[in-house]
């Protein structure tokens, strides 16, 4: 992001401050690939939607949400649209307490305010008394607050994973169970029976909610609902739209009006 570079050279060490806390705004795509930091990260958005990738699931991440990330995990991760985004870096030692694998996390108010308030220190400066506080109350906040189901799983299985991420690449792909199966030369009793053991869902649930999370990357980006809709491979909008609002609770219209609030401006 395009505050972040002047104050990412601490993150690759647990030496100097026990957390540095970075924000930053960009109206135009972030894309990073695979790399891994020597800290913990914590990060999300206050406007706009980021997606991220490690080598077992894949995240969508709303303003409502943030992921956590242990220490030394590879990761990749892009923006979709407009973006004010902020992430926090935590030394190794002090991630002991925290998630021990990467997950989800339905964002406080309090600790989206921390957050901003630890993004305004210079990143190589010791932290004071009042600052070690706050820095205390943001760990407190990512040790209470519990992960969700927010991701969408990847199987473990190559033959299944190889499947995964050919549907991840094109949710609206009509092919069937059996259909795929033959693809990724697995028999559908064995896809079947692996998919719901190494990722929580039967396989027709997981494409469903791939094509959710995809849905939020292209409603991100501008697209019309209709066409959201008819790109996905849903026969009318209005199935569409029933089943976006039975997952996330909001019309896709009223969830991209969200997304797209006024940009915070960044000091």
């Amino acid at each position: 992001m395009a505050d972040f570079s002047s104050r990412l050279a601490g993150v690759h060490t647990s030496d100097g401050p026990v957390l540095i806390a970075v924000t930053g705004s960009q109206r135009d795509e972030l894309v990073s690939g695979a790399h891994q930091h020597a800290r913990g990260q914590l990060f999300g958005s206050l406007r706009g939607l980021l997606s991220v990738g490690v080598d077992d699931g894949v995240w969508i991440v709303p303003p409502t949400h943030a992921v956590w990330l242990p220490p030394h995990t590879v990761h990749s991760g892009r923006s979709h649209g407009a973006l004010h985004g902020w992430s926090v870096y935590v030394a190794e030692p002090a991630c002991a307490g925290l998630p021990a694998r990467p997950c989800a996390l339905r964002t406080s108010g309090l600790l989206r305010e921390a957050v901003l308030r630890a993004g305004s220190w210079a990143a190589a400066e010791p932290l004071d008394e009042a600052r070690a506080h706050l820095a205390a109350v943001i760990l407190d906040e990512i040790r209470s607050l519990p992960p969700e189901p927010w991701g969408l799983p990847l199987p473990r299985d190559a033959r299944l994973q190889r499947i995964a991420r050919a549907l991840i690449a094109d949710p609206a792909d009509p092919r069937g169970l059996e259909d795929w199966a033959a693809w990724g030369a697995v028999s559908a009793r064995t896809l079947s029976r692996r998919f719901v053991a190494e990722t929580g869902f039967n396989f027709t649930a997981w494409r469903q909610r791939a094509r959710m999370m995809r849905s939020l990357e292209m409603l991100a980006a501008g697209q019309p609902v209709t066409a959201v809709a008819l790109d996905l491979g849903y026969a009318t909008a209005s199935a569409f739209i029933g089943l976006f609002r039975r997952t996330f609770g909001a019309t896709p219209a009223v969830y991209r009006e969200r997304l797209a609030g006024p940009l915070p401006s960044t000091h």
